[in-house]
């Protein structure tokens, strides 16, 4: 699910996993980001326009709070990605590990610390949240070869609109099946990200910024359940090659 397979076809069935659980986290940190310090904490497209309207006001210590959102996506991006490259270029078959464990640990900082951090900067809980948000989005798209994308909607609609239409045009049977599972794996993660945010939305009210403590456990069951299968998939391996050369 996790594996990273730099140059490799993935799995329609790896995708579709990826996807729904990164996604539900995803929908759960939009939602408590924004009740929390009133902020979008999963993408940065709306943080450029607050940012323009800000510097037009002469607002520019809160234009450039609104900068370092961005940058803190970029940043969480850039950490993912170069993780990743190090530990590839290491022959590391575990290195997606790293940034999913840095991902959830911010989400528990976050659900235990959270109102000590909003209290202190609001602005803070949003550099975090933002940054977590850059390490999945970076992960998730170099895992999945660029195929998946879970911390936004915007794209997602927008691929969806254009392959519903080619559905029209695209008869052949083997690119309308593939037309078809990128339709399939799309609407996963729209729904899965509407079930994460409405989750939030519920448990919100009661558990405040420990509604991000689900979000941190799905995360970390996804990676310990890949963890052990992949282990247990190389320990056949080497028993069964053991036996080969006995």
């Amino acid at each position: 699910m996790f594996r990273y397979r730099k140059g490799r076809i993935r799995s329609f069935k790896h995708n579709l996993q990826i996807a729904s659980i990164l996604s539900f986290v995803a929908g759960m940190v939009n939602v408590t980001g924004f009740l929390s310090v009133q902020e979008l904490t999963t993408n940065v497209t709306g943080h450029f326009a607050f940012f323009v309207d800000e510097v037009f006001k002469f607002n520019f210590i809160k234009g450039f709070v609104i900068l370092l959102f961005v940058l803190f996506f970029l940043l969480g991006s850039f950490v993912s990605s170069f993780i990743l490259e190090f530990m590839y270029k290491k022959r590391n078959i575990y290195l997606y590990i790293i940034p999913a464990i840095m991902e959830a640990i911010i989400l528990f900082f976050v659900a235990l610390w959270g109102q000590n951090l909003i209290k202190l900067r609001p602005e803070y809980l949003a550099y975090l949240l933002l940054f977590s948000m850059g390490l999945q989005n970076s992960l998730v798209t170099s895992v999945s070869n660029s195929k998946v994308k879970t911390t936004h909607l915007t794209g997602l609609f927008t691929d969806l609109g254009i392959e519903l239409s080619q559905l029209f045009f695209y008869k052949e049977p083997t690119q309308n099946k593939q037309l078809k599972l990128s339709i399939q794996l799309r609407l996963a993660i729209i729904c899965f990200f509407f079930l994460g945010g409405f989750t939030a939305g519920v448990f919100y009210t009661k558990l405040q910024l420990k509604v991000l403590m689900i979000a941190g456990t799905i995360l970390l069951s996804g990676t310990t359940y890949d963890y052990i299968k992949l282990y247990l998939i190389l320990l056949r391996r080497k028993y069964k090659y053991r036996n080969f050369r006995q």
